[in-house]
């Protein structure tokens, strides 16, 4: 009889993605909501926040894909040096690189010998691999991926900023705060819902952390923009 092959889908294979698209969408919405309301506030004129918001969306995006570009590629040129160094050790000094894997499996609970047969094994089938995962802890999931990162950084800043500029371009002028400010907290609620739902978490906590400081965000820029828009000099 064939035994069957336990498969488990583990989230953390998720983080790479999941990470820059939390937060350029969170992002978006914050940002985004922030400046309509604070420019709203200043000056309660509907070209001027259309315009405020359009370009806060354009801007941020172009902002979150170049900033999660460079900094995950800096991370990447990281591991990259770290595999070239490690890639010399074995070829230099595969003995003690050996003896380097085996105290690693030693230290987390494997008895000596076996230890050491386990090393020497990992090391005859990917000698890298082993070293890159049980040493520098680089694993496939984890890997950095610059190009993912800023691409979905963007895409997900658009689409976080869009839901407060349709809010502020479909409501009354008058009525551009409050709706702004109600729709994009019940964006950020669904987008913490989804994001620790996808990534396993609690989903209250999540929830009540991103409303909460999305709520301080709009209320701060919000304050700002009424004192100097009723005190221009």
């Amino acid at each position: 009889m064939r035994s069957k092959r336990h498969l488990e889908r583990h989230l953390v294979s998720r983080i790479g993605w999941l990470r820059a698209a939390v937060l350029g969408a969170n992002d978006g919405i914050v940002s985004t909501a922030s400046l309509i309301v604070g420019v709203a506030a200043a000056a309660p004129d509907r070209y001027a926040i259309l315009v405020a918001g359009v370009a806060a969306l354009l801007a941020g995006a172009l902002s979150m894909a170049a900033g999660e570009y460079v900094s995950v590629s800096s991370q990447a040129d990281t591991e990259r040096a770290d595999l070239d160094r490690e890639r010399t050790e074995l070829a230099e000094m595969p003995e003690m690189e050996l003896e380097e894997l085996s105290q690693i499996y030693i230290s987390r609970g494997v008895e000596e010998k076996l230890a050491r047969d386990v090393a020497a094994q990992m090391m005859a089938h990917d000698a890298l691999e082993a070293h890159a995962r049980d040493e520098l802890g680089i694993t496939s999931h984890l890997a950095a991926r610059p190009v993912q990162a800023g691409i979905t950084s963007a895409l997900t800043f658009a689409v976080g900023a869009a839901a407060p500029l349709l809010v502020a371009l479909l409501a009354p002028t008058a009525m551009v705060i409050p709706a702004v400010f109600i729709a994009s907290l019940l964006c950020l609620a669904l987008l913490g819902a989804l994001g620790a739902r996808t990534g396993g978490a609690g989903i209250g906590r999540a929830v009540m952390r991103v409303v909460f400081w999305g709520a301080v965000a709009m209320a701060v820029t919000a304050g700002v923009g009424a004192l100097f828009g009723t005190n221009p000099g």
